[in-house]
């Protein structure tokens, strides 16, 4: 009973701290990208639309293409119309061994109607070239209703807090590519490449995008996050992990009812279907660290076994970023 008490004290205590970060009653009040780190190469940019302007139905929405994200191509909603502007690239982009000097930069739908007690999904698909990462893009959006509107267009200044602003531009932070990579534009296959350039493989399953939250002096507890992609023909189970640096590490998922977020692990392991991806971020399904005695730092690397129920055990890179999440913006 005395466990139980220690155990339930902790996830209140890393729920509270979870919360500067991923705040439940916030995470549907910005217009945010699905995905806000991404590595060079194909990626969909999904706009989430939380709401209309000030209780209004918002009828259109309108997304600028930053600089550095090419070959874009929009997803057609029924009952909206979709226009695309195109213009010129500042430079000709590498894609598939072919050059590519200009693509859409802004992207609009309208005619149709999300009322403000609904939420809905705006995706483009493209590529992020090379030479932008390390950087942090940004996608202006703006929402037209009838007699009002709201933009989404602010950049936090360096050195600002992001939070800080009242309309933030959804924003996608790309991952910094390796050696063999920064140097060309384009991508070199094809997929998404969740924010590790090289994957780490067990059996079927590629790993990519690991990375754990900073902590704060005295916080006994951390998530932790990662991507999997099964290729196989047959589904697979994360059923466990370890890792020195904690007194033990499980998968949990966080969820929020009525405003009130609650964690807890995830019973008989979490699934990875065949053919598919499951992506473990702030907000969903995570790795739990528990009794951690010294709290992870920026910078700093936490060594992680997965254990799978096919694939087997599979060492694991758990880079330390800053609470933010190593530099993205997200509500």
């Amino acid at each position: 009973m005395k466990d139980d008490s220690m155990r339930n004290l902790l996830l209140k205590l890393v729920a509270a701290a979870t919360l500067s970060a991923v705040p439940a009653v916030s995470a549907l009040a910005h217009a945010t990208l699905e995905r806000p780190q991404a590595a060079p190469g194909s990626y969909k940019a999904v706009l989430r639309v939380p709401h209309g302007c000030d209780g209004k139905a918002t009828h259109t929405v309108r997304v600028a293409i930053p600089e550095g994200y090419i070959d874009v191509k929009p997803m057609p909603k029924p009952g909206w119309e979709l226009a695309i502007e195109k213009g010129a690239y500042d430079h000709a982009y590498k894609l598939h061994g072919s050059e590519i000097a200009e693509g859409a930069k802004t992207v609009t739908w309208s005619g149709g109607h999300l009322d403000d007690a609904y939420y809905d999904e705006f995706v483009l698909s493209g590529t992020l070239a090379p030479s932008v990462a390390g950087s942090t893009l940004h996608f202006p959006a703006t929402q037209l209703c009838d007699g009002g509107e709201v933009s989404w267009n602010e950049i936090a200044a360096p050195g600002q807090n992001p939070h800080e602003l009242a309309h933030p531009a959804p924003s996608v932070t790309v991952a910094q590519a390796d050696g063999a990579e920064a140097g060309h534009d384009g991508h070199g296959g094809h997929g998404d490449h969740d924010a590790a350039v090289e994957a780490i493989h067990a059996g079927d399953l590629a790993i990519t995008a690991a990375w754990a939250r900073a902590m704060l002096p005295g916080q006994p507890a951390g998530g932790g996050y990662l991507t999997i992609a099964n290729g196989g023909t047959a589904a697979d189970r994360l059923v466990g992990a370890e890792s020195p640096a904690a007194g033990k590490v499980e998968i949990h998922t966080m969820s929020v009812v009525n405003d009130v977020m609650t964690m807890r692990p995830v019973e008989g392991g979490l699934e990875i279907p065949a053919g598919a991806t499951v992506e473990l971020k702030p907000g969903g399904f995570h790795v739990m660290f528990l009794q951690v005695s010294e709290p992870f730092r920026e910078g700093a690397t936490v060594p992680v076994t997965l254990v799978f129920e096919k694939a087997g055990r599979v060492e694991v890179p758990f880079p330390v970023r800053a609470a933010s999440g190593g530099g993205g913006h997200q509500h």
